[in-house]
């Protein structure tokens, strides 16, 4: 059976398995972010994360987040005077990009027995994690995020990157669910996400090529459960749409790099890792 349902991951380009965290790790994950919401001073810097301008591609707080806990504000939340205009927990669009090392409970889920498994199942030899994300998608402000492929900002050659996403509410069709283009994954990388060669720019990163059109009438929706952990290859097509619900809709995730069969980390890729934090692997001893 096990060789059915990972091979529609292989297939299709995403796999949703329901109840994968149990309730205690949900509840631990959102315990966690809301202290470090808590903690968090939105005056520290105020760096606004966007699919739709990339704002943050000018940001040296976004460019230098591989090795820390860094906070990025959805659009549309501060005055004229740079005053935020809801409560900093309605405000957040995400938190990155090293949950998985530095935040206790995200570390324990990333690195648990059952990640291991799945991400061996799906044929990782030997896995790192490159980069970790809690995502609010605050009620009726959460952003869209414009179709995509993950391998995009995260390059490998050979090319073998997959998102790991969890659940921690119930993500349904009104408050921005995951869509999906199957079998996507099978075309290649459309474009890459890399950091500009000319460092004279005031543009630290770049696209190496526009957004393609893809056919919007291909997308398949992928609503799930409180829970659930939904598969996602690195080539595979995939969006959500912006939250107009009065719930919101939190999720934690994680990318994953192969490091076996002499798989080599883009250079140029935005995210690097650093002298004091190599991307740890996912079987390492933690």
């Amino acid at each position: 059976m096990i060789y059915v349902i990972f091979g529609q991951f292989h297939n299709n380009g995403y796999l949703i398995l329901e109840n994968f965290l149990v309730d205690e790790e949900v509840s631990a994950l959102r315990e966690a972010c809301r202290g470090l919401v808590d903690n968090f001073q939105p005056d520290q810097h105020r760096c606004v994360f966007t699919t739709t301008d990339h704002k943050q591609s000018r940001d040296t707080y976004f460019l230098e987040s591989g090795d820390k806990i860094r906070y990025f504000f959805e659009e549309g939340v501060f005055d004229e005077k740079d005053q935020l205009t809801v409560a900093k927990n309605r405000a957040l669009n995400k938190i990155g990009h090293a949950l998985h090392w530095l935040e206790p409970a995200f570390k324990k889920v990333t690195f648990s027995s059952k990640v291991q498994q799945v991400v061996s199942d799906i044929g990782f030899k030997d896995p790192a994690v490159s980069q970790s994300m809690y995502i609010f998608k605050q009620p009726g402000i959460g952003g869209e995020v414009t179709p995509h492929q993950d391998s995009t900002f995260l390059h490998t050659e050979p090319m073998k990157i997959v998102g790991l996403w969890f659940a921690l509410e119930d993500v349904t069709l009104e408050n921005g669910c995951l869509w999906f283009i199957p079998g996507s994954h099978k075309q290649g990388v459309d474009r890459r996400f890399v950091r500009n060669p000319d460092k004279q720019s005031n543009e630290l990163t770049m696209y190496t090529a526009p957004n393609p059109d893809y056919d919007t009438t291909k997308f398949i929706a992928g609503p799930v459960p409180k829970g659930s952990c939904v598969l996602i290859h690195g080539e595979v097509v995939h969006k959500s749409e912006r939250n107009r619900s009065s719930l919101s809709r939190h999720v934690y995730t994680f990318h994953v790099i192969e490091r076996a069969d002499n798989t080599v980390y883009s250079k140029d890729n935005w995210l690097q890792p650093t002298e004091n934090f190599n991307f740890p692997g996912l079987n390492d001893s933690c």
